[in-house]
């Protein structure tokens, strides 16, 4: 298992999704969305996972301001995530090619 957790800020999710994987001794990545830029095929494969209503944290405020809100296209919404990796709900949890948003430990028990 090669576990990823993508977030921005530290919000509570974030964190509970760090202690269940410490709890269980399951090794994992976490990366910083300031520090580490996603790249396209990433991005994609998020999208493609759970959809871009799931992905973009659309009750944010300040996700609202930004024109992205409003886009149904994944190709234009691949490059606004890049720019504002904060457009995203978190914590993004990757195992290969299964994805998860938010707290989801009933899925990442099925991950084995």
């Amino acid at each position: 298992m090669n576990i990823q957790i993508y977030a921005g800020k530290k919000n509570f999710d974030v964190q509970k999704a760090e202690r269940y994987f410490k709890e269980r001794r399951i090794p994992y990545q976490s990366l910083d969305l300031k520090k580490h830029k996603l790249g396209e095929r990433e991005i994609r494969l998020m999208i493609q996972a759970v959809g871009m209503d799931r992905l973009l944290d659309r009750e944010d405020k300040k996700v609202k301001e930004h024109p992205a809100c409003y886009y149904n296209s994944a190709d234009l919404l691949i490059p606004a995530i890049q720019e504002c990796p904060w457009l995203m709900r978190t914590p993004v949890v990757r195992n290969g090619n299964q994805v998860t948003v938010g707290f989801a430990p009933e899925t990442w028990e099925t991950w084995k």
